[in-house]
């Protein structure tokens, strides 16, 4: 269960309003790197959650948090587009939101939302589902939520640059802020769990000795003419988990050619393609038969 405090996390206020810059905002929540890929990102890893009690916690509670981040970049958007009213009445009598539109503000802010944010970002594209990372291994979670923090802080960070409005700098180095926090949370739980030895190779819970130790710890350089120079600390020495030691190898070919023989009639293909390699298709398809 949800409850809601009618106030804002934070203070939001727009020194002066700017359509154009509502639509940037829209990146941040509507975006890969905004508010509500993390937010769902950690609600559905706190529903999820299997083993100790205080990780499902933490995740809700934080989950709950970019709600309110959500809330506060939605009302940034509706106060940067108030100035906008006027400038569609002007303009509606030669050219409906032409002015708008040549100016890089979002029609749609106008035509689907009534001067409100919406669930997209700021090429209009709608969240989407896909960005959301929950895995139901704590580990590679946190790995996701340190990546989803690390880019919305960058974007954040490049909007508070794109910005002289000090309200607006005010809003986004609070969010710059709490992204700093979260990094340090979601580390502190890889910390906790084990750190990078005690962790990895993630799951920890499936037995090493069952993968191809030929494989586990070999840089496979597929450059091909001269010498590569992807030589580095992936290379050569101990492996960072501890448990191997890293080489660098010169990929090879290890299987053959693949032959698939001629394709099923009842696939329809081109009957050129019925003449190919017409020994093993025919054994291919009596046995389909």
């Amino acid at each position: 269960m949800f409850y809601h405090d009618g106030k804002l996390q934070f203070d939001v206020k727009v020194d002066k309003p700017n359509p154009q810059f509502a639509k940037m905002l829209q990146q941040a929540i509507g975006g890969i790197e905004g508010e509500m890929k993390v937010c769902m990102q950690y609600m559905f890893q706190a529903w999820g959650a299997r083993g100790p009690e205080k990780y499902r916690d933490m995740l809700l509670e934080t989950g709950t948090e970019e709600m309110a981040h959500i809330e506060l970049l939605a009302t940034a958007v509706a106060l940067n587009l108030e100035g906008a009213t006027n400038d569609l009445k002007d303009e509606v009598a030669k050219d409906p939101f032409m002015e708008q539109i040549m100016g890089g503000a979002n029609p749609r802010h106008i035509l689907s939302s009534g001067m409100s944010a919406m669930a997209v970002d700021s090429s209009g594209v709608p969240f989407s589902g896909a960005y959301v990372v929950a895995t139901g291994n704590l580990a590679a979670d946190m790995y996701a939520n340190v990546t989803a923090e690390s880019a919305g802080r960058i974007l954040a960070t490049r909007l508070w640059k794109s910005t002289d409005d000090k309200g607006m700098k005010d809003m986004l180095a609070f969010l710059i802020a709490r992204d700093t926090m979260h990094q340090n949370q979601w580390l502190a739980v890889l910390e906790e769990l084990g750190g990078v030895k005690g962790n990895h190779p993630i799951p920890n819970s499936f037995p090493q000795a069952e993968e191809n130790p030929d494989f586990n710890y070999n840089f496979i350089s597929t450059h091909i003419d001269g010498e590569s120079k992807a030589k580095g600390r992936w290379s050569e020495g101990q492996s960072i988990d501890g448990k191997g030691s890293f080489t660098f190898e010169k990929a090879k070919p290890l299987g053959k050619k693949p032959n698939l023989g001629k394709p099923h009639p009842d696939g329809f293909a081109q009957k050129e393609q019925m003449k190919a390699n017409p020994s093993m298709a025919e054994d291919t398809i009596n046995k389909l038969k």
